[in-house]
């Protein structure tokens, strides 16, 4: 693809206002769309759109194909008729912050009323589309089978304290381990925690549990099927004013997740399901100790001789629903961190090798030459990385927040930008916002920053996000608490902080008018306004 000059915001959809205690694909979105074309802005990023398992990254999913249904408007489910508002349980939610613990169980009691109602009395036209939707998607009878039991054996053990079968799964792991993540595996029922005949994927144990289960299999495919058909509204929305959306799709997927269940020849594991290494990046500007993912690692051998089906199939799908796709992690389509299973930390863990190029050469010749793919490339790049990424033709990403904690010859500063083939981002949602960023630098790094753009820095995010957009990057993305101006109690993630992560909200009050201006006449005068 050959992207133009352009710009935009980054907004996760869970961030964004919303009466449910978590932002949504309902009225809020359109608004930020509405948002966006005032100020003349032509891209909206979002991160991994996937159903979030135990911690709530989008970047630990339970599918690399579902959608995650927590983002389900209630709103728009009254306007199909499928609720009420009297349906809608009254809960007052922080508008600041997202609390799972409290909107998951809510949500679902909501999701489940119309669920129910539209099996009293279903519509002849929706009933054909859902049935349409379900035909069309070959990954959902695995999905919905995996979530349903996960589920299921997350009631059953509620009431158990160390079962025999307990007992069995956590002298099998109890060397690699530690007690309480033996048992947050367990108790929330990770697929190699359930019986053995399930988790192997016998047949007759298939077809128990989806007799067993069947109501819930079609409650959560039909979920599955609100989200798409919400995503697409509001996609279609958004490209009929210009605006193109910027997906996220992460490298690699959980272990916890309908892909590795269905396909556990694609992953380094024992027979029982465990990993034998797992991701992780070594110590790095985040984290002097790396960071230890803990996502399986994939058979590669295996990818190669199927031709690579399953990336096909994955960057397909997601690009049925994006118009832009981020990769996330592009590095370890030259090499990637592995590090043994039960390492507490990354530091232990070794480069090997990917076969990168035969995997594009696969994508390219199924889904066609120049796709719209961002290559994420931040981190410890070699040049066989940068020879990757140039030989497919991808854009990079550059961190402005990074080019004054080096000297003048950092490539994060835009006079060291090679060509335009670049992405710059004031920041991004690892990073602090910027305002927090310059709160907490050093007089060094705050001196450098004001001398190399002349200012006060009375307005860093401002500073920042002018720098972004005069820069000769094709594309320039500011999230949204830089417009907004907010400091560092409103950054989206903290890498390697094990809670209190993707929780950031931002009110309906927070952007105005005058923003969009600002945005606006920053686009024309640096000639981003094109699209």
């Amino acid at each position: 693809m050959t992207f133009s000059r352009s710009s935009g915001l980054l907004a996760h959809l869970t961030s964004l206002p919303s009466p449910y205690g978590i932002g949504d694909l309902g009225p809020a979105a359109y608004r930020f769309v509405d948002f966006l074309q005032s100020a003349q802005q032509t891209l909206w990023q979002v991160l991994p759109l996937g159903l979030t398992s135990y911690g709530d990254s989008p970047y630990q999913s339970f599918s690399t194909f579902a959608g995650n249904h927590y983002l389900i408007s209630p709103e728009l489910l009254i306007q199909e008729g499928l609720l009420s508002q009297d349906e809608i349980p009254p809960l007052d939610f922080d508008p600041s912050r997202i609390d799972y613990g409290t909107v998951i169980p809510w949500k679902m009691a909501v999701l489940r009323t119309a669920f129910a109602n539209y099996e009293k009395n279903p519509s002849p036209a929706l009933k054909k589309e859902f049935a349409a939707f379900c035909k069309a998607n070959d990954w959902l009878a695995d999905f919905s089978l995996f979530v349903a039991c996960k589920f299921h054996f997350i009631a059953a053990r509620s009431n158990d304290y160390e079962t025999p079968e307990y007992q069995a799964f956590y002298q099998r792991l109890s060397a690699r381990q530690t007690e309480n993540q033996i048992k947050d595996c367990y108790y929330g029922a990770t697929w190699n925690s359930w019986p053995a005949a399930l988790a192997k994927r016998d047949k007759a144990a298939l077809a128990h549990y989806r007799k067993l289960l069947e109501n819930d299999i079609v409650f959560y495919q039909f979920l599955q099927f609100l989200f798409f058909k919400q995503w697409q509204q509001l996609k279609h929305y958004a490209n009929e004013r210009a605006i193109k959306l910027v997906g996220d799709i992460p490298i690699f997927v959980s272990l916890d997740s309908a892909d590795v269940w269905a396909n556990p020849e694609l992953f380094v594991l024992d027979t029982h399901g465990d990993p034998l290494e797992v991701a992780g990046v070594p110590p790095d500007y985040f984290s002097a100790t790396g960071q230890l993912w803990g996502n399986p690692l994939y058979a590669w051998p295996q990818h190669e001789s199927s031709g690579f089906a399953w990336w096909i199939k994955r960057i397909a799908a997601t690009l049925q629903t994006t118009d832009i796709l981020r990769i996330d992690h592009f590095r370890a389509f030259a090499a990637y961190w592995a590090v043994p299973f039960g390492e507490t930390t990354a530091i232990n863990g070794q480069w090997k090798k990917t076969p990168g190029k035969a995997l594009f050469a696969a994508i390219e010749a199924a889904l066609g030459k120049n796709l719209p793919i961002i290559a994420e490339d931040l981190g410890v790049i070699t040049d066989d990385v940068t020879a990757l990424r140039l030989k497919l033709k991808l854009p990079g990403m550059k961190v402005l927040q990074f080019a004054f904690e080096g000297d003048a010859s950092s490539d994060h500063y835009p006079h060291n930008y090679p060509d335009s083939q670049t992405v710059v981002y004031t920041g991004t949602h690892d990073n602090d916002t910027t305002l927090g960023w310059y709160e907490a630098a050093s007089d060094k790094h705050r001196d450098a920053f004001r001398r190399y753009m002349n200012v006060a820095g009375s307005e860093p995010h401002w500073d920042l996000i002018r720098l972004a957009w005069s820069s000769n990057a094709l594309i320039a993305i500011a999230p949204v608490q830089d417009v907004l101006g907010q400091n560092g109690q409103h950054r989206m993630n903290t890498p390697g902080l094990a809670s209190g992560n993707w929780q950031y909200r931002f009110s309906a009050d927070h952007l105005n008018q005058q923003q969009a201006s600002r945005l606006a006449y920053l686009g024309e005068l640096f000639a981003r306004n094109r699209g």
